[in-house]
């Protein structure tokens, strides 16, 4: 058995964060599947493991973590790689993590799953979630307008949360040509040593729309 464990599937943003943050480190993990299109999350085995009917879930030993930003700070702190450097810094990284979960990832993620996955077509709600999740594209690429990286000049936990639900621009639907520094920052990202994508990374298929 590895030593870290991550509960995971393909399709997840989320579980990508710490997934590719594992992968980068080179540390000694392997993914474990979730079968969440199928209800796994939803049944008793998984809820034992997180109350929260979610993934990822990491287990290092006898702990288990959940939430993508809390598993992130973890893997910081314990593999001591893309962590802050500073009080300052560690402010900076959780504003971002925290702006990602918020005004991007709950958006994209939204918005992917109902034009790739759900197959509702076009409505008022999916209008209203592409203008928001332009509108986060847009503060993004403005604050990486002069930056190779969100914080500290270096690649951070903060860069590997904003990316994950990026990597699904096609599904998302929302084209990245207007936002060209956001995309050279993901490209810069994509060149890494070891960076892989989440279907490269993590067990299942792309599930189509129903």
């Amino acid at each position: 058995m590895a030593e870290y464990q991550l509960h995971c599937f393909a399709d997840s943003g989320h579980a990508y964060k710490p997934a590719i943050m594992l992968e980068l480190c080179g540390a000694d993990w392997e993914p474990v599947f979730v079968d969440y299109f199928n209800g796994e999350t939803h049944g008793p085995a998984f809820r034992a493991l997180n109350v929260m009917g979610e993934a990822p879930v990491l287990r290092h030993g006898e702990l288990t973590l959940s939430q993508s930003g809390v598993i992130l700070d973890y893997l910081a702190e314990t593999l001591g790689r893309f962590g802050a450097e500073t009080k300052a810094e560690s402010r900076e990284i959780w504003r971002w993590i925290l702006f990602d979960n918020h005004k991007l990832t709950s958006y994209t993620a939204t918005l992917r799953f109902l034009r790739s996955k759900a197959g509702g077509g076009e409505s008022e709600v999916t209008a209203f979630l592409h203008r928001r999740t332009a509108n986060a594209y847009a503060v993004l690429d403005a604050h990486l307008a002069d930056k190779d990286f969100v914080v500290g000049g270096r690649l951070t936990i903060a860069d590997l949360s904003l990316c994950a639900y990026l990597q699904f621009e096609d599904e998302i639907g929302v084209p990245f040509a207007d936002y060209p520094a956001m995309t050279r920052w993901l490209a810069r990202l994509r060149a890494l040593p070891g960076w892989r994508s989440p279907y490269d990374l993590m067990p299942g298929e792309s599930v189509p729309a129903v």
